[in-house]
């Protein structure tokens, strides 16, 4: 009978005997008989302890609680032969497409993970290997809570995978959750689950994602947006490892790590009474800061060229090249959309390319004004230093990035230029004359 049964199910039949083989199966399909010694069978599992496979148990004695006992002990199933041998050859048979999912899952996770090496975090500059450094330092502590600080678009998401897939949770899930576009009355079941009728639409109970990301890394994005109402409830899980679902009256353990990131000052809003201190505290336990490409201008053209590379390739066209004005105006450009806005301008660049070469032209795209200055345009009401900054970056764009020529179109010395421009439009001393 097994042979046959092996056969028609698609598996390679191997006889046993040891149960310390069993214990250490993966990717395999496991069998127990009770060989008329069903009574045995509970006690035989507790001691297989199956982890990596689906091990069914099978006898001759139709019995719900002998079943009961088993499946507790840890079995798949329990099969009362012959009565069952059609649900038996079917679960068998089954095994298959459950263990081709397995292994999916498996090359999925492998994929995830060469994705997030650290080297897939690019630039040289010394603010961004202070904060990799920083994180390859933490990495091996499964329970440290981290919270990245960064602008739109520095890529807080991008390092939070970084940090899991190279950690010791990296087999776990990497559940991620944006804070800000759940609205408040979903996002408390969202984070912490449901039971059946704890509201009208809860016709059935539904884990919460600290359940989903069990073992691995729950990943909360714009963490400031989180409701005060839920403050209090996010800081008690994270205290005592527990959640309590919605309508429930149970607590549930979970074991994360937490990873937090927001784009604005949570220091900030603690003052103005916007966020909880107690839960700041406990989510700041490893800060981190993401710097903007405007702090990191050596990283800008390595990354376009990267960007470059990788739609060209996407989308089956001729790699460009970037012509000198080009790689000037990409460099001297304040990017407030940080690595997102520089990626996609590079993506439309190539996509509505017309040759060989990629101008500067190529790039010149509008921004949204925010009270600081976009290129080649001084934003208006607006703070002096915003006037002043976009005036000087307009100038030296249109002297070709000739920092002395445009100093002598301003009327001021290239070191005052130089002052000017390393300040931003939100810092700098504009009210000093020229040495």
């Amino acid at each position: 009978m097994w042979p046959d049964l092996a056969t028609e199910c698609g598996f390679t039949l191997t006889t046993v005997t040891e149960s310390s083989v069993l214990s250490r199966l993966t990717d395999s399909v496991g069998v127990v008989s009770g060989a008329g010694v069903e009574d045995q069978l509970a006690a035989a599992f507790r001691q297989i302890a199956p982890t990596g496979a689906d091990v069914a148990a099978v006898g001759s004695v139709p019995e719900h609680r002998l079943a009961v006992a088993v499946v507790r002990a840890g079995a798949s199933e329990y099969f009362a032969l012959p009565s069952d041998m059609e649900l038996f050859r079917s679960w068998l048979c089954d095994g298959a497409a459950r263990l081709k999912n397995r292994v999916s899952r498996t090359e999925f996770a492998k994929r995830e993970e060469a994705k997030y090496r650290f080297e897939e975090i690019l630039g040289g500059s010394s603010a961004l290997r202070s904060t990799l450094e920083q994180a390859s330092r933490i990495i091996p502590h499964a329970n440290v809570t981290v919270l990245i600080a960064g602008e739109t678009g520095t890529g807080k998401e991008l390092l939070a995978r970084a940090i899991h897939y190279n950690g010791p949770r990296r087999d776990a899930p990497f559940v991620d959750v944006n804070c800000a576009a759940i609205p408040e009355q979903l996002l408390e079941s969202e984070l912490f689950g449901h039971e059946k009728g704890a509201f009208t639409d809860a016709t059935s109970a539904k884990p919460g994602l600290f359940e989903v990301a069990n073992g691995g890394t729950l990943f909360l994005d714009e963490i400031g947006q989180l409701p005060l109402s839920l403050q209090g409830k996010l800081l008690r899980a994270l205290e005592e490892r527990v959640v309590r679902r919605v309508g429930g009256t149970r607590n549930t353990a979970v074991d994360v790590r937490l990873i937090s990131a927001s784009h604005v000052d949570l220091a900030g809003a603690v003052r103005r009474k916007e966020f909880r201190e107690d839960l700041y505290y406990r989510l700041n336990v490893v800060p981190m800061h993401l710097p903007p490409l405007r702090e990191r201008r050596e990283d800008i053209l390595p990354l376009a060229w990267h960007f470059l590379t990788r739609f060209a390739k996407e989308y089956k066209a001729p790699e460009p090249r970037l012509t000198p004005a080009a790689e000037r105006a990409i460099t001297m450009r304040s990017w407030p959309g940080n690595i997102r806005e520089l990626r996609n301008a590079v993506e439309r660049a190539i996509l509505l390319a017309n040759g060989s070469e990629l101008d500067a032209g190529d790039f010149a795209i509008g921004h949204l004004q925010t009270g600081a200055a976009s290129e080649g345009t001084i934003p208006f009401p607006a703070t002096l230093g915003a006037m002043v900054h976009a005036a000087a970056t307009a100038t030296l764009e249109l002297s070709d990035g000739n920092k002395s020529e445009a100093a002598r179109r301003l009327g001021i010395s290239r070191a005052r230029l130089q002052r000017v421009l390393d300040g931003g439009p939100e810092g700098g001393d504009y009210s000093r004359g020229d040495e």
